[in-house]
């Protein structure tokens, strides 16, 4: 059974993207750029459902696009929920490619990760709790849901055929069903911003 249905977009270009530095949970601002993303996604948000709120994370980046978004559209913006933050990147939080591999030789292209690297299992379990009591609380309403890259990869992943990792760039995401036991993903993915700029390319995944 569908308790609600939410379009689930990563956040605009930070700071730390545009130099490539794996974020996590760190807290880097949207860069110039990731703010005129935002203001180009409202523009393109009604063209894909009729949004009744916004609700980010509690990270800037995704604060801040969500912000932006809710003023243009003139829709209320929810309180932000922690769960919906991105995946903790342990050791490598503030580093780029190079300085990781540096410090841990091999563990990229062997797929290996550092200490306080957060599991899929938990964001799968802490982000589709938040969209069940979202779903739940906001019964009858369209909302747009800020997030991340690693979250909406490990929902893709969890309850999907999708069982690789492709690039989301920023203003990026999926249709998903709320159901009491599962985040199902709908259709392809949408993007706000189509000439927006890559992501953080392969295979620095999902901290953007």
């Amino acid at each position: 059974m569908t308790i609600g249905r939410m379009l689930v977009v990563r956040h605009g270009e930070s700071t730390w993207n545009a130099v490539r530095r794996w974020q996590g949970q760190a807290d880097p601002p949207l860069s110039d750029r990731g703010e005129s993303q935002a203001r180009r996604g409202a523009l393109a948000a009604p063209e894909h459902g009729s949004f009744d709120a916004i609700v980010t994370s509690t990270l800037q980046r995704a604060y801040r696009t969500g912000e932006l978004i809710a003023s243009a559209l003139d829709v209320p913006l929810l309180n932000p929920v922690s769960e919906l933050s991105e995946r903790s990147a342990g050791e490598w939080e503030g580093l780029t490619r190079a300085e990781i591999e540096q410090s841990f030789p091999g563990y990229l292209d062997e797929d290996r990760r550092p200490v306080g690297y957060e599991s899929d299992a938990s964001i799968v379990t802490r982000s589709s709790r938040a969209l069940q009591r979202l779903a739940a609380d906001q019964a009858s309403r369209t909302l747009l849901v800020i997030s991340h890259g690693g979250i909406i990869h490990a929902l893709e992943r969890a309850h999907s055929d999708d069982d690789g990792w492709r690039r989301l760039d920023n203003l990026t995401g999926r249709w998903f069903d709320v159901t009491p036991t599962r985040i199902l993903p709908i259709g392809n993915r949408i993007a706000l911003v189509p000439d927006g700029g890559p992501a953080i390319p392969p295979p620095e995944t999902g901290y953007a």
